[in-house]
Formats: structure tokens, sequence, C-alpha cells
């Protein structure tokens, strides 16, 4: 089992690496045009990750539905549900671009920034936006590989995509002299190049299968209604993200730029956890599909195992080189305080996060949505309190922003873990069949 594990985390370990390194390469390259234009690319990428957050759903419904209809041995079907899951994806990032680009500076100040640093947030928002439906169809006809037990394909395709952000960031922000709003048109531009990658590579799949190619609106509803539970729980997710982006907001410019530059390595190291929760899906789906209920019991319990021991070891890492890795994200003395101490913070947190993105992998995998929504709707409402205790009392700067990660660290996350925890333990989850 552990190399079955491995086989699927390892490569989906690679592809998730490369998603948040687009932040980091970001972050690092619009860090050296000041402070204002960082704390505005947080503002920027919180409304941006939020958007593609809410549709995550694309790639986690579709991995576990399509996992259990290979475990089911039904291979069209299988693939069928990853072509209808893209169309979704198109249609839905096409819409929420225009919305999106509409709404942009209504957004910003709802964050609560203004002056440069809203300016700077709106450029960098509006120019990603063109590579929003790349993004959507990067997720739906991801979810469909993993399902299919292929996380190699992706991380080809995300390990590339990184490298060509981090190139086209660096030809339009210094060579062509367009500032954030090059970094905001390289990242589009390297999510539409991924995006028609996977589509190709899953629309040569269907065709082999016999699966049908062109849109039909019984399966995209079919994919939509199987994803809006997760739609539910991602929104709680992002709501307490937004939360946290706004209180760190009201700490100051110092304490906003030193929370992009945790919560960017807080999430290269939430994804990479999370590879193992993609591991757990896929086998978790396939095990209920074949009817096999010990086999899904041994997965829950050894992913886990995988995830809290995953977690200590970054923990370790990322806390122990925090003063060392932050000056490549910022000059200023004072941000790199600030985010040294809110490292510290979420390493600290690190090895309970690992147990619960492993479980939430193992609960989507099953097709346990409508509990996971209902959960997200009660730790978001743990979680209300502890943040705003933050905003009305901490001081600030790196005090304050090392309150703020206890909050979202510690209070969300073992609300997170308690919920899932108790759902695990019971067996109402492991429905079978396809």
């Amino acid at each position: 089992m552990d190399r079955q594990i491995l086989a699927l985390a390892v490569p989906a370990l690679g592809a998730l690496v490369a998603e948040p390194l687009f932040v980091l390469v970001d972050s690092a390259m619009v860090g050296h045009l000041g402070t204002d234009s960082l704390a505005g690319l947080a503002l920027a990428s919180t409304v941006l990750v939020t958007v593609i957050g809410l549709c995550v759903f694309l790639a986690y419904a579709t991995t576990g539905a399509v996992a259990r209809r290979l475990g089911a041995g039904d291979r069209r079907g299988a693939l069928q549900t990853g072509v209808d899951g893209m169309w979704l994806g198109l249609g839905l990032g096409v819409l929420l671009a225009a919305v999106t680009w509409a709404a942009a500076p209504w957004l910003v100040a709802t964050l609560g920034a203004d002056g440069t640093v809203a300016t700077q947030a709106v450029t960098y928002l509006r120019w990603s936006l063109p590579g929003l439906p790349g993004m959507l169809l990067v997720l739906a006809a991801t979810g469909a590989l993993r399902g299919l037990q292929d996380t190699r394909t992706p991380l080809v395709v995300a390990a590339s995509g990184a490298v060509a952000n981090a190139a086209l960031n660096a030809v339009l922000i210094y060579g062509a002299g367009l500032g954030i709003a090059g970094s905001g048109l390289g990242t589009a531009i390297a999510q539409l190049g991924m995006a028609v990658w996977l589509v190709v590579v899953v629309v040569r799949g269907a065709r082999g299968a016999g699966a049908r190619l062109t849109p039909a609106a019984s399966g995209i509803w079919a994919n939509a209604r199987a994803g809006l539970p997760l739609l539910v729980r991602t929104a709680t997710l992002r709501l307490a993200i937004l939360l946290t982006v706004w209180t760190a907001t009201g700490l100051g410019a110092t304490a906003l730029a030193g929370h992009q530059v945790v919560n960017a390595v807080w999430g290269l190291t939430a994804f990479a956890l999370d590879a193992l929760a993609i591991a757990a899906q896929a086998l978790v789906g396939h095990a209920l599909g074949a009817r096999d209920v010990a086999r899904t019991r041994a997965v829950l319990r050894r992913t886990l195992q995988w995830g809290v021991g995953a977690g200590a070891v970054l923990g370790v890492v990322i806390g122990g080189l925090a003063p060392l890795y932050v000056r490549v994200f910022s000059p200023d003395a004072d941000v790199q305080r600030a985010a040294v101490v809110g490292l510290v913070v979420a390493a600290v947190a690190l090895p309970m996060a690992g147990w619960v993105f492993v479980l939430d992998g193992v609960l989507i995998g099953a097709g346990d949505g409508p509990f996971l929504a209902w959960a997200g709707v009660a730790t978001l409402v743990a979680y209300v309190p502890a943040a705003l205790a933050v905003h009305a009392w901490a001081p600030p700067g790196a005090a304050g922003l090392a309150w703020l990660w206890v909050a979202f660290a510690v209070v969300f996350m073992a609300a997170r873990a308690l919920t899932t925890g108790l759902r695990a333990r019971g067996e109402s989850w492991m429905v079978v069949g396809a």
C-alpha cells in the first residue's frame, strides 16, 4: 500500500507544489517593486485564488467520480465524466472572468485597501483574468487524470507551466517594464498553455475509450450537482482566508506584506501535504467502487500516518529555515521580521494540518460532500470570533501577525481536525458501488 500511495502522491506532490510556485515567483519578483506592490499582490492573489478555490470541486469531485467508475470497470463512463467536467470548467471560467474583471475595484476595496495598494491590486487582478478559463480547465482535466490514477501527466504539465511562468514574469515585469501588470499577464499565458496541453491528453483518452466529446447538458449538470456540496465546503474555507486577509490588512502594510509571505509558504506546504490527500481520494474512490470496505479502512489509516509525519518534517524545515529564505521576498527588515514570526507559528501547526488535509481527501474520495459542507460551516463559525478578536485587540506589525496565525493555523485547523476526525471514525461515509 505504501508503494501505491507514493506512486500517486509523489507525482501529485510535484504538480501541486508547482501551482503555489506561481504565487511564490510572483511574490519574489513583485516584492522587489516595493512594499505597496507586494501588499497589492497579497490582495489580488487572494481574490484570484478565492475564485479558483471555489471551483476546486472541478478537480475533487471529478477525481472521486472517475475513480469510482474505474473501480467498477467502466472506463468509458469514467472518461465521459471527465469530459463533462471540462466543459463545465470552461463555461464557469469565461463567466467568472467577466464578472471578476468588472467587480475588481469593489472586491479590493472590500478587503480594506485604498490608495496605491488598491491600484496595484486591481492592476494585477485584471491582467491575470484572461487566464481564468484556462485555470479552471486545468482543474477539471487534472481531476479526471487523477481519477484514472495518472498523476504523472499533471506533474509534467504543472512543472512546465511553473518554468514558463517564471520566464514570462521576468520578461514582462522587468524586460518589458510592465511592472505588476506583467506578472498577471505572465501567469495568464502560462495557465492557458497548461490547459491546452491537459485537454489534448484527456480528449485523446476519451476518443480511445469511445466517450462523447460534445457538451451534454445532463452530464454537465450531473457534475455541477455532485460538486455543489464541495462548493459550499470550499466557500467556507475561502471565507476564512478572506477574513484572515481582511484582519491582516487592519494590522498595517508591513503585517499585510508579511502575511503574503507566510501565506505563500503555507500554500506551498499545504499543497505538498494535499498530495497525500489526492492519493487517498483516488484509492478510496477506487476501493469503494470495487466494494472493498476493508481496503478503504486500510487506506484511511495509512494515509493519516503519512500526513502527520510529513507535516512534522515540513514544520521543522519551514520554521527552522525561515530567517534565511524570507529575504528572497522583501528587502524590508520589518516585513522580514513579521514573516519569520508568522512562519514559526504556522510550522508548529503543520502536523495537525497534515491530518486535516488527508481526512478531507478521504471523505472527498468517498463522495461525502454533504457532510463536508456542514462541517465547513461549523468550523467557520468557530474561527470567526478568533479572527475578530485579533482584529480588535492585536497590535500592528509582527506581534499582530503572530496572533493572526495562531487564530488561523491553530484554532481554525483544530476545528477542522475535530469534525472530520469524528466523521472518519464511523462508517456512514463508506458508500460502496459506482
